[in-house]
């Protein structure tokens, strides 16, 4: 029996199929030669494997959470290998981890680059750049579907009625999926087009955001963005990816939709709001504060783009909004908003309870009837500890490297919540291409740990550390 769900994965390799050929398309309309031989490479791989995944028999038995963990990590190193094709063949003679480097960076939506010029690179191959973030994002929230059974019961509510899902269930929310996740894509080109954008950038961009990725087709952003009404209509849209990819849908289904598939939306809606009127308070007289809010808005939907503008006092504060995150059913990474906000709540409620022992505290959030559990908080707590334990693993892999503290915590920070190096965090300038292969492979590793829900990492744990 197969612990490993390969039909699962031959679709998302299917799909490279696809991917690939449309930039064998793309190629020859436009003439780029350059590096064509290697995405027929891709295709017949991602293909053969494809096909030889779907052939295999597996058990026709409901797999379990372990073997659905499995089958996720399995994914995060068979696609990377697969999209690291083009990028290992290429004219640029990249060495295999330099190409790894760069494929799982796009995969897990991180945007770290061994690319230090965009402008040298051909455009078939930027192209496959931003190819490999739109993927990532879309395994990203399938594998949430396929994992639903570990997240708590309030959050599983802002997706769906059902408390597990079935096959034919999953297969639904995945269709789903599929769609909003196009439609989302094409809405982000067309306003980009619509903004006056080269069509090209609007491409590579509306790929960039809906992933949440951090891969540019080009080098400064800001000459792109060259009037405050773009930069505010790029800063609106980063927050597509903040927010769950059902909340439109919803919205459009408001008649039809119990107020609990809104709670986390309203929650998180709230919370920007209070964000955007304190930086007012305290920045609104500074002439930069559209590049604060751009800045802003870039942090929290975890994209970390930024307009080369440097807000020193701003660096700590930009990556705490990393680290807090946005929408439990989105690309974006991080801790969750939702959890660091019941946590604080439920520990209030806590102290208040020993020092005020006749009154009842509920441990209910904002626009909910529902009350977390007791087990849901053991879950957020344990998050924030696996995150503590690796960031502090990952600082000290990197230190290794003869890297300044302060450089090691920052990248390790971005790593975990796979979010670009920009100078909203004043580390823009980090040259992946020339550091040693052992901080490489401990970068990719943890783009991957930081990628999957951290929790999975507790039950593998758990599965052979305590088979009891």
């Amino acid at each position: 029996m197969l612990k490993i769900r390969l039909k699962y994965l031959s679709v998302f390799l299917a799909l490279i199929s696809l991917l690939s050929f449309l930039n064998i398309l793309y190629s020859y309309y436009f003439n780029l030669y350059l590096n064509l031989n290697t995405y027929f490479y891709t295709l017949l791989t991602s293909g053969f494997f494809s096909l030889i995944f779907f052939k295999l028999k597996s058990s026709e038995k409901k797999p379990s959470l372990f073997e659905k963990i499995l089958t996720i990590l399995f994914g995060y190193i068979i696609i990377p290998l697969i999209l690291t094709i083009p990028f290992y063949f290429s004219i640029y003679n990249l060495t295999f981890i330099n190409a790894l480097f760069e494929s799982v960076s796009g995969f897990t939506s991180t945007g770290f680059s061994i690319f230090n010029d965009i402008k040298q690179i051909d455009q078939s191959l930027i192209m496959w750049r931003s190819t490999t973030q739109w993927i990532g994002g879309l395994y990203f929230l399938f594998s949430i579907i396929f994992l639903i059974d570990i997240y708590d019961e309030s959050l599983k509510r802002s997706l769906t009625n059902f408390i597990s899902l079935n096959n034919s269930e999953i297969i639904k929310q995945s269709v789903k999926i599929f769609i909003l996740y196009s439609l989302l894509t094409f809405l982000i080109f067309s306003i980009l087009e619509i903004i006056g954008l080269r069509t090209f950038n609007s491409f590579n961009l509306s790929l960039t955001l809906i992933s949440s990725g951090g891969f540019l087709p080009f080098n400064d952003i800001s000459l792109v963005l060259n009037t405050d009404f773009k930069k505010i209509v790029l800063s609106t849209l980063m927050l597509i990816s903040f927010f769950s990819i059902f909340f439109i849908y919803n919205l459009i289904l408001f008649k039809n939709r119990d107020k609990n598939f809104f709670y986390e939306d309203y929650n998180l809606l709230l919370y920007l709001i209070v964000l955007v009127l304190v930086f007012l308070l305290f920045f609104g007289y500074n002439n930069e504060f559209i590049n604060i809010l751009f800045s802003i808005f870039s942090s929290i939907s975890n994209i970390g783009i930024s307009l080369n503008n440097e807000f020193n006092n701003l660096h700590f504060i930009f990556l705490l909004l990393v680290i807090i995150g946005g929408s439990f059913f989105s690309t974006s990474s991080g801790l969750r908003f939702i959890r660091i906000y019941s946590l604080i709540k439920f520990s209030i409620n806590q102290i208040l309870s020993f020092s005020r022992p006749r009154n009842i505290f509920m441990n209910r959030l904002l626009f909910s009837k529902t009350n977390f559990e007791l087990n849901e908080i053991n879950k957020y707590f344990l998050s924030i500890i696996i995150f503590i334990i690796s960031l502090i693993i990952l600082t000290s892999l990197i230190s290794f490297s003869s890297i300044d503290f302060e450089k090691c915590l920052k990248i390790s920070i971005l790593t975990l919540m796979n979010t670009v190096n920009s100078s909203a965090y004043g580390i823009h300038d980090f040259d992946f291409q020339n550091i040693h292969f052992f901080t490489k492979y401990s970068i990719i590793l943890f783009m991957i740990i930081g990628r999957i829900e951290l929790l999975t990492i507790l039950l593998i744990f758990k599965k052979y550390l305590f088979k009891n």
